[in-house]
């Protein structure tokens, strides 16, 4: 099983997103997220990839619904945090992510499957977002994972 984690971050009715630089998902838009290291917790996880991926330094607000995904014979799990900016600024990596940009969720709702990587579970996000399902933190152990 594989854990991934990442932020949904929004501000002014736009989304922060990131365009991927791999090769597997080449210049498709997506939000800022990755593999949590071993060792590491789900909420550390989220922060630091938004952080390597955007530059910005976050708060964690809320939870998405989790997400499990079949990737061939492997199980994803992903976990997307609501998140609010609170330093940096936006600046990337060109080895992984080729640009990170605000966009209105009213253009990303008309993107296409071949511009948003992982379409039908990214749009459900988008859905989420639209429909503010997110639960507190504290749904999760704070024991756990540190939380205050």
């Amino acid at each position: 099983m594989v854990l991934l984690a990442g932020c949904i971050i929004v501000k002014d009715n736009k989304v922060l997103m990131c365009r991927e630089g791999k090769k597997s998902c080449f210049n498709q838009w997506n939000f800022p997220s990755g593999h949590v290291e071993n060792g590491e917790n789900i909420i550390d996880g989220a922060i630091r990839e938004t952080y390597e991926e955007t530059g910005l330094k976050v708060k964690l607000t809320g939870l998405f619904p989790i997400t499990q995904i079949y990737a061939g014979t492997e199980t994803h799990v992903l976990f997307r945090f609501k998140a609010e900016v609170i330093g940096g600024e936006i600046k990337v990596d060109k080895k992984e992510i080729l640009e990170a940009k605000w966009i209105e969720l009213d253009d990303l709702k008309k993107m296409s499957n071949k511009e948003i990587r992982a379409y039908h579970v990214n749009y459900k996000v988008i859905e989420e977002i639209e429909n503010n399902k997110v639960y507190p933190l504290d749904i999760l152990d704070s024991n756990m994972y540190g939380i205050d």
